[in-house]
């Protein structure tokens, strides 16, 4: 059954979640502008452990489709892999994404970017280590949101590929 914690607020991601029938809860917290890492406050404010808190970073590869964009899902506590990324779909190279590109094909702004319900469809990459978890943690499309999802769940609405891709997590 999806849950609603007092104080979330549909964005594109809940709606998409809703939609399409996709179990999870929303966790909204107050978020401080100040911080330095918005998945590290996440983790802190809604009391999870920071390896079940993912961070979606946008990457641009050679790939003709979409400018080249792939997002890559990993946890907060390490980096992504742009050689890992790219191999796993099927490009030589990717580097991180123009911060303003990202948040033009998303929808969403730099540090509250989901997975989910961008505007348009992405290749995207899951790390492998998310599905160690029950459940994991995304942006739900707004800083001070996030949603917890089954990992198996995260992958199916997003159409995601699960890879290793998080490096030092």
């Amino acid at each position: 059954m999806t849950k609603k914690a007092k104080g979330g607020g549909a964005t594109p991601a809940t709606r998409a979640l809703v939609a399409t029938g996709v179990e999870h809860t929303e966790h909204p917290y107050e978020h401080d502008p100040r911080a330095d890492s918005y998945g590290l406050e996440a983790a802190e404010a809604i009391g999870v452990p920071p390896e079940r808190v993912l961070k979606t970073l946008l990457a641009q590869t050679d790939q003709p489709r979409d400018h080249g964009l792939v997002v890559g899902i990993v946890p907060v506590t390490g980096q992504l892999d742009l050689k890992a990324l790219a191999a796993a779909v099927g490009a030589k190279k990717a580097t991180m994404a123009d911060p303003a590109l990202a948040e033009r094909t998303t929808g969403y702004v730099v540090g509250g970017i989901s997975p989910i319900g961008q505007k348009r469809a992405l290749p995207t990459v899951l790390d492998e280590s998310a599905t160690a978890h029950p459940s994991v943690y995304v942006s739900g499309g707004r800083r001070g949101l996030d949603l917890e999802i089954a990992p198996g769940d995260l992958a199916s609405v997003t159409g995601a590929i699960v890879a290793a891709i998080a490096k030092g997590a």
